[in-house]
């Protein structure tokens, strides 16, 4: 996959991608990251990519230019079809089955906003998607493009050592519910044991508890993603126990 990102500080999405995962997937060949600096398109001794809002107010406006030379230079960089997404709070809130859609693409180009935002007419001409990670301002979207990046990057195949790792992640599955809790070594500790199913060896008993973890978990943390009326009758016979066995206080 190649993620193209458009940036006035390119040099932060190299960074932040060259630990971890996304940095392994690049190392790979899984994973080609380019990013391109509007102000290397800017005219005049300035390079200036911003001005004043018609209207008044405060803050400055990203230019169209500076970004239309800049899109253009990295849409040329590769012969293949990309989305331009623009990374906005106003955009379609990113969740892990988006993430799955945009993982299946080629490519992408990012673009990451700074002041007050980017002038409209670029964005109704030049963009195809809207993305936002929450409901909060950030001062740029190069935060928003970091986290993307890492989401559709570890959706690649061959990027997890084990690929098992992502699709028990949470959100993910058909019903897209809550991961179930992880222990390690060792066994005991003063802050707790670890369950003792976990330390039997029996993996069908494993995998029922599991399951009805992800279950109770994702019913008591968020319930919004819970549609009890699709689970079937096992599912539904291990949240009811779950609910049954919750101890006094831990209930919503």
């Amino acid at each position: 996959m190649r993620i193209d990102v458009i940036s006035l500080f390119p040099e932060f999405i190299a960074q932040c991608a060259a630990f971890g995962v996304v940095g392994r997937a690049q190392e790979r060949g899984l994973l080609e990251l380019q990013g391109w600096n509007p102000r290397d398109h800017a005219q005049g001794n300035y390079r200036r990519v911003d001005d004043r809002p018609f209207g008044g107010g405060p803050g400055m406006v990203m230019l169209i230019e500076p970004l239309r030379a800049c899109l253009e230079a990295a849409q040329a960089a590769d012969a293949r079809p990309a989305p331009v997404i623009y990374l906005s709070p106003q955009g379609r809130p990113l969740t892990q089955p988006l993430a799955r859609e945009l993982a299946q693409l080629p490519r992408m180009v990012l673009l990451c906003g700074r002041y007050e935002g980017v002038d409209e007419r670029f964005l109704d001409q030049a963009v195809d998607m809207e993305i936002s990670i929450g409901d909060y301002v950030l001062s740029g979207g190069e935060l928003g493009a970091a986290v993307l990046v890492d989401v559709v990057t570890r959706l690649q195949d061959g990027v997890l050592n084990d690929a098992e790792s992502a699709a028990q992640d949470s959100f993910e599955g058909p019903q897209g519910l809550l991961d179930c809790p992880h222990y390690s070594h060792p066994s005991s500790h003063a802050w707790g044991d670890v369950p003792e199913v976990l330390r039997s060896g029996n993996h069908g008993a494993i995998a029922r508890w599991r399951r009805q973890q992800s279950l109770g978990r994702t019913w008591l943390r968020r319930p919004e993603l819970l549609d009890e009326a699709t689970l079937d009758k096992q599912d539904r016979r291990l949240l009811e126990e779950f609910r049954r066995e919750l101890a006094p206080g831990d209930e919503k």
